[in-house]
């Protein structure tokens, strides 16, 4: 039986994640700040599916937290087959209006801590022949949206990159790309989500079985919906003077996740 780790798993995506590969048998090592929660799922996931589900309490915004993660990662002896690195947070505010040490908080969880785990998993999956990454991003990276755009524009040309230097291993890496999904990201960024169009929100479930098809299918991008697909389409052709002026208006406010 595989195993896969997931950070941020308590809440939204990551929680998604874990519902679907529990679902599919795979043991899981979910990855969160609060405890409580995590042995909560653990315990939710281990009656419903019996698989083993293992809790490892870290904030990846210290490198205590992003060190134990690595541990667990390098571990030869319970190896881990699939990582999803999905935490991740918003700022509310403009450039200068976030403090500079919320700002690098951010760079830390979202670039800092994708980096190290990736390169820890990647290690023993690439000895093994193995193993799969995905990287959760944002379609939010294809726009000009301040340090939560470029982060995770970051992420994106890091994956992509990273995917193109495992070629022929067995190693599959994805980053995952999600327009606005119903999670905790708004509320705990104290974003107000009411003017955005009820066509943009997608299901957290369908979003991963879609995900998850693309990492089969070998991908190394994935924007998990059709409308989506087609928007970021048109942003290619539009010019960057107009995105940037969209972007001023609702993207800091209202960042998709």
């Amino acid at each position: 039986m595989t195993t896969a780790l997931i950070t941020g798993s308590t809440a939204g995506i990551g929680a998604a994640f874990a519902r679907r590969l529990a679902r599919d048998g795979h043991n899981l090592v979910l990855v969160a700040r609060d405890t409580e929660r995590l042995q909560s799922q653990a315990t939710e996931l281990h009656d419903l599916h019996g698989i083993e589900a293992e809790v490892l309490t870290a904030d990846l915004a210290t490198d205590e937290g992003i060190a134990a993660v690595e541990k667990r990662l390098s571990d030869t002896r319970n190896v881990v087959d699939l990582l999803i690195n999905n935490a991740g947070f918003g700022n509310k505010g403009r450039f200068l209006d976030v403090p500079m040490a919320d700002e690098l908080k951010m760079l830390r969880v979202h670039c800092e801590a994708v980096l190290r785990l990736t390169a820890a998993a990647v290690a023993g999956m690439r000895s093994r022949g193995r193993g799969g990454v995905v990287n959760v991003a944002s379609v939010a990276a294809f726009l000009p949206r301040g340090t939560y755009g470029a982060s995770k524009a970051w992420v994106v040309q890091f994956t992509q990159g990273a995917a193109k230097d495992l070629q022929g291993s067995g190693v599959r890496m994805m980053a995952l790309c999600p327009g606005f999904v119903r999670t905790e990201f708004h509320q705990r960024a104290g974003m107000g989500t009411g003017n955005i169009p009820g066509w943009m929100w997608l299901d957290a479930d369908k979003l991963v079985a879609a995900a998850l098809g693309d990492l089969a299918r070998g991908k190394s991008l994935s924007i998990p919906d059709p409308r989506y697909k087609a928007l970021m389409g048109a942003v290619k052709l539009a010019p960057r003077g107009l995105l940037g002026g969209i972007s001023s208006r609702t993207g800091r406010k209202y960042g998709p996740q």
